[in-house]
């Protein structure tokens, strides 16, 4: 497939001048698909085409000399949509890079990575006649919103400064890991670095992992921009956006009206025509990582969208993914170190509390409760992580042993507490829910217990032990209406609260100015987890929550109850060395050859029954080893397994793991085998996903 970013070429018969096209179309079928139009249209245009029985909104990708098929079977086009320019065409090649290196139709990339407003045929019937131009999008919808005043610029260190240095010093490509120790100011390098390259009238793409850290950050920006003469454009998207609001954001930036655009993975295939530097902030965070559909990597792809423009990529974090803090040891990126708090702060004690010999009350040690108190009494805000919501993980009757079980899925179903004593049983892998029942439903025994506690139950507990303390619950339930996150961390801000309970979405990115302590409940469940990333996610989780206490205070204290605290990941995390824990797990897994030294591809299989699911795999790795042949000692095939979780809403599901040392010869067998596995699946009536660099296994 190539993409013709030339005039289309035309066939003359007579008077009728016929221009063919190659268009993407999002459909699950590989290849492009051929139609014709009675006059010229540009590599990149949108056009409504006829389907099957249904229309399309399609891309043009090729204008060949000829279709591929008998040319008196090719329909003609229904529309061009010229209301905006042809897609650019390093659009075009990022798209085309992802869909052969994830081995996807190109039509699946495209498309969606589109605001629905711009590929939904709803949205142009009957604005004009079939074959001629549509004017539809509201030129006023990139107008600008007013940017704050700017707020006071706090100067930059030495080691911020010749960070900064160093970023604008790069002409053309370079790739640069900024590892910064939390609170070291990552963020003002970024600004800085950002403003160097608005004042070259370029724009700037600065991506975040998750959707409630772009309220803070948005602030910011906005502040900072306002002391910019003439620059005070910025755009926001993620997917938390209604559609028009999405559209909006995304025009502005394609028209080049707004010069910063800040937002989540999708973000990443948003049009920039001048674009000047890409920033992936948390850069280690798996929320990069799409886990439907087109499953990309959204730090790869801007890193390979910067080297495409020759621009300069800033990945930064705390704790670098080990893949990055690899390619720095070998110097294929940059690497620029904040190694001390930007306020002169010290970082957070922290302390491992061994409970194998504790009595706990309600998962609370003594001396963690003791250090709340004490917090407490002097006027700071305390954090209590536990990365588990819901009142408890399951329900259980102690006579017989039941245990609270999804009926649809292979897994227990998590107590949720309603309003009052209203108790709820919900499935957090396919969402079903019941009430909770009032007796055992084996034994008819009343008297069910709760096992283990999520973050309803705590803050329950803390209410009843600190009975004056004002209480914010921080996770996916209580935040989970538009808007709810950023209100509730406002009023954090705002020291509305004294005491925290969070999940994960406390643990990064926020700047809360008067917390002292943090506490962690139940941080061994991750140590001893099957996927070999396991140690690798607790430690940045731990050190990046850890990151939150005594930012704006001195004395940080950081808390981590544990029945292992001789384990490599807390000593590490004791001594706040993260390079020291990189080098020990990069040689762990030299060792046995993982990623990053090895390259993986996960064939995912679900069916209606398992022996379906794990049949189709043990084909597929047949077929992989016949068209390997020769070669296949380059490939570590391992045999069709059923996933931990194996039954999903009545879905049995397996999945079979490809590896090799080389990816060149990876991708070349991914995709010969790619192309044969459509009718193997549709044989074996089985659906499929094949996901390539997978994070968990």
């Amino acid at each position: 497939m190539t993409i013709n970013e030339h005039e289309p070429d035309v066939f003359e018969a007579g008077v009728a001048t016929v221009c063919w096209l190659r268009v993407a179309l999002d459909v699950p079928l590989p290849g492009l698909f051929d139609y014709s139009s009675d006059h010229a249209v540009a590599v990149g245009t949108r056009v409504i085409v006829s389907f099957g029985r249904r229309n399309m909104v399609g891309i043009v990708v090729e204008t060949p000399h000829a279709p591929t098929i008998d040319a008196s079977r090719v329909k003609a086009i229904a529309q061009v949509l010229d209301d905006l320019p042809p897609l650019p065409a390093d659009w075009m090649r990022l798209a085309k890079f992802a869909s052969q290196y994830y081995q996807r139709p190109l039509g699946e990339v495209m498309l969606p990575a589109l605001p629905a407003g711009l590929r939904k045929v709803a949205a142009y019937q009957g604005k004009r006649a079939a074959g001629g131009p549509v004017h539809r999008i509201d030129k006023r919808a990139a107008s600008v919103v007013e940017a704050i005043a700017a707020d006071h610029i706090p100067p930059l260190n030495a080691q911020q400064a010749d960070a900064v240095r160093i970023i604008n010093e790069q002409r053309g490509h370079q790739t640069l890991l900024l590892h910064g120790v939390t609170g070291s100011g990552k963020t003002e390098v970024y600004m800085h670095a950002a403003q160097a390259v608005l004042a070259q009238g370029l724009q700037v793409l600065l991506m975040v992992p998750e959707i409630n850290l772009t309220p803070q950050l948005e602030h910011s920006l906005r502040a900072r921009l306002a002391a910019l003469a003439g620059v005070d454009a910025l755009a926001v998207l993620h997917s938390g956006l209604a559609e028009g609001e999405r559209l909006r954001a995304w025009l502005s930036v394609q028209r080049g009206h707004a010069q910063v655009l800040l937002g989540t993975r999708l973000a990443i295939f948003t049009p920039m025509p001048k674009l000047g530097l890409i920033i992936v902030d948390e850069e280690h965070d798996a929320s990069y990582k799409q886990q439907d559909g087109l499953r990309y990597s959204a730090r790869d792809l801007a890193v390979w969208r910067a080297h495409d423009r020759q621009v300069p990529v800033i990945l930064g974090s705390a704790t670098p993914s080990l893949e990055s803090w690899y390619h720095t040891e070998r110097g294929h990126y940059l690497k620029l170190s904040l190694p001390h708090r930007a306020r002169p702060v010290d970082l957070p004690v922290v302390k491992l509390v061994d409970t194998r010999r504790l009595a706990l009350q309600q998962g609370f040690s003594p001396q963690l409760l003791e250090a709340i108190g004490e917090r407490l009494d002097r006027g700071e805000q305390a954090l209590v992580f536990l990365n588990r919501r819901g009142y408890a993980p399951v329900l259980n009757c102690g006579s017989c042993g039941w245990v609270s079980q999804c009926p649809r899925c292979s897994a227990y179903t998590v107590l949720h507490r309603g309003g009052g004593r209203n108790y709820r049983l919900q499935c957090h892998h396919c969402g079903h829910q019941e009430q909770a029942p009032r007796a055992c439903p084996e034994c008819g025994d009343q008297d069910l217990h709760p096992m283990g506690r999520g973050t309803q139950r705590v803050e329950e507990h803390l209410a009843q032990w600190f009975p004056k303390a004002r209480i914010a619950r921080i996770d996916a339930d209580s935040t989970r209406l538009k808007g709810s996150a950023a209100a509730l961390f406002a009023r954090v801000h705002a020291g509305e609260f004294d005491l925290l309970v969070g999940t994960q979405m406390v643990a990064k990115g926020h700047d809360f100015a008067n917390l002292g302590l943090v506490g962690v409940l139940n941080a061994d469940a991750m140590l001893f987890a099957q996927d070999f990333r396991a140690p690798e996610r607790l430690f940045a989780q731990l050190m990046q929550v850890a990151g939150r206490a005594g930012r704006h205070v001195q004395g940080g204290q950081v808390i981590i109850q544990t029945d292992y605290p001789e384990q490599p990941v807390y000593q590490a995390l004791v001594r706040h060395d993260y390079a020291g824990f990189a080098q020990y797990s990069l040689a762990e897994r030299e060792s046995i050859g993982l990623p990053p030294y090895a390259f993986q591809a996960l064939l995912t299989a679900e069916a209606r029954e398992l022996n379906q699911a794990l049949a189709f795999l043990a084909q597929a790795r047949t077929l992989l080893q016949e068209q390997a042949g020769a070669d296949a000692s380059g490939l570590t095939l391992y045999d069709p397994v059923p996933l931990r979780v194996v039954r999903v809403a009545d879905i049995e599901r397996a999945q079979l793991l490809v590896e090799s040392r080389r990816r060149p010869v990876l991708q070349v067998f991914l995709a010969q085998w790619s192309a044969a596995l459509p009718a193997l699946a549709a044989q074996a009536r089985v659906r499929y996903q094949l996901e390539v660099d997978p994070l968990e296994i």
